[in-house]
């Protein structure tokens, strides 16, 4: 991975997921600084910080920091999870080497079970098309949707970022994720079945136009309903998101 990308300056792209401190700045108002360029002119994203641009060939501007509840731009409202329609949609964009959505999963899974009654809470792994993580985040995808076929992500997401964030273990291959699995107590056969089903690759190939047409510019970001959002440089760090995503499903009227 680009060491870059590693810098400890992160913004708290989940403004608190591990500490907060870089997204308390960008919190403050002032304009980012631009991202460095990539070989085709992209700008590369910085995590913990906000990405500069979500399609390569065109980049763009680093975005100031906006409201929380700043409605999204041309966004595509995302297809609401059939098994539990509810008043209200939040879909987190995360990715599991990223610190801040590691530091925002025990929050907002307490903030779902809160609204366990009126919001449907979806997860969408993060997938940058051109981003030089483009392969390590595409394998994680894959595994997030391989454990969601099996009905696994609610037991183990928490424990898939301490292992790839704390214990920097390797999940992005068939293999070191059955292995890691097994320890888990996940049936090896049923998890590789998963892994490699035509459901599967169907959402890996969505992930990254889920993330383009939504235009997401940080991590973790929350989109409430389709039309507003959160991240931690808009709600001032991650340990603001869940007072910003009560403010965000006030503000929408009920499905």
């Amino acid at each position: 991975m680009n060491p870059l990308l590693r810098t400890t300056v992160l913004l708290a792209v989940a403004g608190g997921l591990l500490t907060a401190p870089a997204a308390a700045e960008a919190a403050s108002g002032s304009v980012l600084p631009r991202l460095p360029l990539g070989p085709n002119g992209q700008q590369l994203p910085s995590l913990g910080h906000q990405f500069g641009a979500t399609r390569p060939s065109a980049p763009t501007q680093q975005h100031a920091p906006t409201p929380v509840a700043a409605p999204l731009q041309q966004a595509v409202p995302l297809t609401p999870a059939p098994e539990a329609r509810r008043a209200h949609e939040a879909v987190e964009f995360f990715w599991y080497d990223c610190s801040h959505s590691a530091l925002l999963e025990q929050p907002l899974t307490r903030w779902a079970a809160k609204h366990q009654a009126d919001v449907t809470l979806r997860r969408v792994p993060a997938v940058w098309p051109g981003s030089p993580d483009e392969a390590e985040q595409r394998a994680h995808a894959r595994l997030f949707y391989a454990l969601d076929r099996i009905g696994e992500v609610d037991r183990l997401q928490a424990a898939v970022f301490r292992a790839v964030r704390e214990q920097h273990t390797d999940l992005t291959t068939e293999q070191s994720a059955a292995d890691w699995l097994a320890g888990q107590g996940v049936d090896a056969a049923k998890f590789r079945a998963a892994y490699r089903s035509a459901e599967v690759d169907r959402a890996v190939e969505d992930a990254p136009k889920l993330f383009a047409r939504n235009e997401i510019t940080e991590l973790p970001t929350v989109v409430v309903d389709g039309t507003g959002r959160t991240s931690p440089t808009r709600a001032g760090g991650v340990d603001g998101m869940p007072s910003a995503l009560d403010q965000l499903v006030a503000e929408q009227p009920a499905g």
